[in-house]
């Protein structure tokens, strides 16, 4: 994820790490060409469209393209709030522990508990990721565990099965009651649903048909809006259809850049920073329970 100073204009406006103006140049210079050989056209041939048709349309492709990118800021917030979530229920989960459990056991289950939920949080980051690589685990992961993982699709539900069997053991040994027990547990069941909501964006993108859609609708406005500026613009007709271009094409490249939140891509979520910081908070509460 980019970080940036909003109140820094001219440094947000030149920066290019994260902007989709690189993908957009070959297109945006395609239509530059076709509004000089329009102004060529213009000039020598009077060949012009009339402007009719993108007056009446032009509004309609407005709506489209507004919806398309709330549709998948809608998926990046929505993926946002879920992970959120997913951090406060493993905090508050090694924090119920960490006051009950006391004694030299009660450590040792904390920092047990700890690394679990770790491996939990970093298995669900590969798996939104779709990645299967368990090598970055070596240091966490004990060897059987990894062999067990090895060969499971999905990981992270797996992993978190072990987790609520260390929690059943310690209620058994009477490290804490019922009712923290129980809301332990329901925990466990919000890192599930919460995984759940994430995995259904992972999985769910935006309807071919209407992504096709758009792409075409939009590619036929930007093609033809040369012919139709040749008139009103004269030798301005270049750089005024690459200047609709780039806001046309941008707006929709936005959209596709952030309707899947969790790859590693600029504006992706900052998965790797939220696990540092799972593993930062966890870790200080392992601390003050052993104080």
């Amino acid at each position: 994820m980019v970080n940036y100073d909003a109140r820094n204009w001219l440094g947000v406006l030149t920066q290019t790490h994260g902007s989709v103006m690189p993908r957009l140049v070959l297109r945006v210079l395609c239509i530059g060409l076709l509004g000089a050989m329009a102004t060529y056209l213009y000039h020598i041939h009077k060949f012009k469209l009339a402007p009719v048709a993108h007056t009446m349309v032009g509004a309609a492709l407005g709506l489209l393209l507004v919806f398309r990118t709330n549709t998948s800021y809608d998926r990046y917030w929505e993926g946002r709030k879920l992970l959120g979530a997913s951090i406060n229920r493993v905090r508050d989960l090694l924090r119920q522990v960490s006051g009950s459990a006391q004694g030299e056991e009660g450590q040792q289950l904390c920092v047990e508990l700890r690394r679990q939920l770790v491996v939990f949080f970093g298995l669900q980051r590969q798996y939104l990721r779709q990645e299967r690589d368990l090598s970055e685990f070596s240091e966490i992961l004990t060897a059987a565990e990894s062999t067990r993982l090895e060969h499971l699709n999905v990981r992270p539900v797996a992993y978190l099965a072990a987790t609520s069997q260390l929690l059943a053991e310690a209620y058994a040994k009477g490290f804490f009651n019922a009712e923290i027990y129980r809301n332990m547990d329901q925990n466990l069941t919000a890192l599930l649903d919460n995984l759940g909501g994430a995995e259904r964006i992972m999985k769910t993108p935006v309807p071919f048909a209407y992504a096709q859609h758009i792409k075409g609708f939009l590619f036929i406005f930007c093609v033809t809006l040369p012919f139709v500026l040749a008139e009103p613009t004269g030798f301005w007709n270049p750089l005024a259809s690459a200047a609709v271009a780039y806001a046309l094409f941008g707006i929709e490249e936005i959209g596709v850049e952030i309707e899947d939140p969790f790859g590693d891509d600029p504006n992706d979520l900052p998965m790797d920073a939220m696990e540092e910081g799972v593993k930062k908070a966890t870790s200080d509460l392992v601390a003050m329970q052993r104080r």
